[in-house]
């Protein structure tokens, strides 16, 4: 039998080392903090220095707290990375599975928004609330437009709590890692810019090879966007999953089989007919988008461009969220 990989072990150790903790918050929240930095490959906070303005990551970070009546009050950030995150540390009693715990948790949250806040204009508040209890779970929050707007759950709220088994998984400390080192990175508004900008790439690079051919662009045109229409139509459930997909991947060398299947296909998508490929009575596609239904011929290449156009599925699915090796307690 052979053993576990180091990198498992260590994992493991890590695991099984903080799930037995049961001392204070005080007592063990910066040991934690220093150990999951460095399961994670990322850097350890820095010494504290008088002058805050040096404290870009650090403990105990020190914070002016605004009060209603114009006064004022000293808080302190459990740990602070600048342009990262606010981390609040607490060791909670309360079981995961009752409602004192999910409030607890809660009014962690607004104390780390309110360190959020208070910090200098200059620094600019993070993007990444981490609401810590040592040893069971680490809740995540973000707000990337960094303007002061409310901290929401992150990716969503029925994910966004990391119980310490799931470090276990290696995506889940990648994801973490990079909350670390490049959080605007997960921002999914510019994920999605990214892939929009790729699908346009890739639909220009088809758009040109079919003109090269002779295709009229007007004919070009209508074509890509029928071909557009149908993918996000099974992304959305209104044709069965990857039928469309399946179909360019199936007749890749076969462009004249293509056209004709395609050609089938949007004629029972706008009659909302029988269709004999898919096997299903399809809803009507109304809108005069495929009363129109001619289909160009593709080169293996041009297939592989369009096919590669799709992009990841518009449906949000379980792969958005933190990956899991056990399941999740019962969300805030």
């Amino acid at each position: 039998m052979t053993s576990p990989p180091a990198e498992d072990q260590t994992v493991a150790a890590f695991i099984a080392r903080w799930q037995a903790a049961d001392g204070t918050e005080l007592a063990n929240y910066q040991l934690f903090v220093v150990e999951l930095a460095q399961l994670l490959g990322v850097p350890t906070p820095d010494p504290a220095r008088e002058d805050t303005r040096e404290n870009a990551y650090v403990f105990e970070r020190r914070v002016t707290l605004a009060r209603g009546d114009g006064s004022s009050s000293e808080g302190r950030i459990d740990c602070y990375r600048r342009g990262c995150f606010v981390l609040e540390a607490k060791k909670l009693r309360a079981n995961a599975a009752t409602k004192g715990f999910d409030d607890a948790l809660l009014r962690a949250r607004a104390q780390a928004e309110g360190y959020a806040r208070a910090l200098p204009a200059a620094e600019g508040r993070p993007p990444f609330l981490l609401v810590v209890d040592v040893g069971h779970v680490i809740e995540v929050y973000a707000e990337f437009t960094r303007s002061g707007a409310t901290y929401t759950p992150y990716p969503d709220p029925r994910s966004h709590r990391i119980a310490l088994a799931d470090l276990a998984r290696a995506e889940v400390r990648e994801q973490l890692a990079a909350l670390w080192l490049d959080p605007l990175a997960l921002d999914p508004a510019r994920r999605s810019a990214k892939v929009t900008r790729e699908i346009a790439e890739r639909l220009a690079a088809v758009a040109k090879a079919l003109e090269a051919e002779r295709h009229a662009p007007q004919d070009v045109a209508a074509f890509l966007s029928r071909c557009l229409f149908t993918m996000f139509a099974e992304d959305v459930g209104l044709l069965p999953r990857r039928s469309f997909s399946d179909l360019l991947e199936k007749h890749r060398d076969r462009s004249d089989v293509l056209v004709r299947q395609l050609e089938i296909l949007w004629a029972n998508m706008d009659r909302g007919e029988f269709s004999p490929l898919l096997e299903r009575t399809l809803l009507r596609f109304n809108g005069k988008l495929f009363k129109d239904r001619r289909a160009l011929p593709l080169s293996s290449g041009q297939n592989d461009l369009l096919a590669a156009a799709r992009g990841p599925p518009r449906c949000p699915s379980r792969s958005a969220r933190w990956p899991r090796s056990s399941p999740p307690p019962r969300p805030a």
